[in-house]
């Protein structure tokens, strides 16, 4: 259809009903070809009870991809046109357990000649096109499972939304910046402590003077996005990636990430073979990205911020 070749694969999902209604068009005259009085909607249902005999609508549900109320109406359709029996006695009372009448076992049979024949049409349809549809559906029926296309969209968008990112090292322009940031996520979870206001009062001294870096993300010319590499006294370590803080009104398009890769790629320049860093377990996007990041879990390190509960370290050099 026309209107397909101008949406693009935006309107995949209405391409997808439309053949699906057309097919379900033609199942409805193909059962009346065998004379069966049957609604193309209840054969999955119908399917499995010929198959396996008495099930659960939880069971059926689980089987067919449908959920319960959907199973559950299609039963109580069958069951006024007799082919299903309903709420059979079973040990557990709580199990609505259905199985097929002796109108739907009859019915099973017949409809197992128009199965043969349906087989053979769609298979001359296989034949005759260059793409093996079916094959191709379980196919996508696969990776949308691995990763649903929601998913797939919001990876896009970030993507693209990142491109309007710019990483940029520190100048004392970005100094308000710098603190208002980190100030206002720690104030909506924690307490601000003594080494935040150290840190963040005096960003030049406590942290440039001493071998560390910032760095500031710019989303439109507005910086938007803040972190901190701090050099370390400490044998094991040689920076701590610090004071990472993105304003809520852009989070989502990828920035943590962006800045976390800057600081990264920043102590590999410089040399480094360890970066440390602290954070809390309620913190989850963060410490996600951590560990997206390569970051993990340790235990034993000293802290000064009473709000962690969580350190983590990256190995840069083996």
């Amino acid at each position: 259809m026309n209107i397909f070749e101008k949406t693009g694969k935006m309107a995949l999902g209405s391409r997808l009903r439309f053949m699906a209604s057309q097919i379900t068009e033609e199942a409805a005259k193909i059962y009346e070809l065998y004379d069966v009085d049957f609604s193309p909607k209840w054969f999955p249902v119908f399917f499995v009870l010929s198959e396996d005999g008495t099930k659960t609508i939880t069971e059926i549900a689980n089987e067919i991809g449908h959920s319960q109320p959907s199973v559950t109406k299609i039963i109580k359709e069958m069951a006024l046109a007799g082919l299903v029996i309903d709420n059979i006695k079973s040990n557990d009372k709580r199990r609505n357990v259905a199985g097929l009448t002796e109108k739907g076992i009859k019915l099973s049979e017949k409809i197992k000649v128009q199965i043969g024949d349906v087989d053979h049409a769609i298979n001359e349809i296989i034949n005759e096109a260059t793409h093996n549809l079916w094959e191709a559906l379980a196919e996508w029926e696969f990776l949308l499972d691995q990763k649903p296309l929601l998913k797939r969209v919001q990876e896009q968008k970030k993507l693209r939304e990142s491109k309007d990112v710019q990483i940029v090292p520190y100048e004392p322009k970005y100094k308000t910046a710098f603190k208002a940031l980190n100030e206002e996520w720690i104030s909506t979870y924690f307490e601000m402590e003594e080494a935040d206001y150290k840190a963040l009062d005096n960003p030049e001294d406590y942290i440039l003077a001493k071998g560390g870096k910032i760095f500031v993300a710019l989303y439109n010319s507005e910086p938007l996005g803040v972190c901190a590499l701090m050099k370390m006294d400490d044998p094991n370590y040689d920076f701590e990636l610090a004071k990472m803080a993105v304003s809520p009104k852009v989070q989502g398009k990828n920035i943590g990430w962006l800045l976390g890769q800057a600081a990264i790629n920043s102590a590999k320049d410089l040399g480094a073979s360890k970066i440390y860093l602290e954070s809390n377990t309620i913190l989850k996007p963060a410490i996600n990205l951590y560990y997206k990041l390569g970051f993990n879990k340790i235990v034993g390190h000293s802290t000064p911020y009473k709000r962690c509960n969580i350190q983590m370290e990256l190995q840069l050099k083996d």
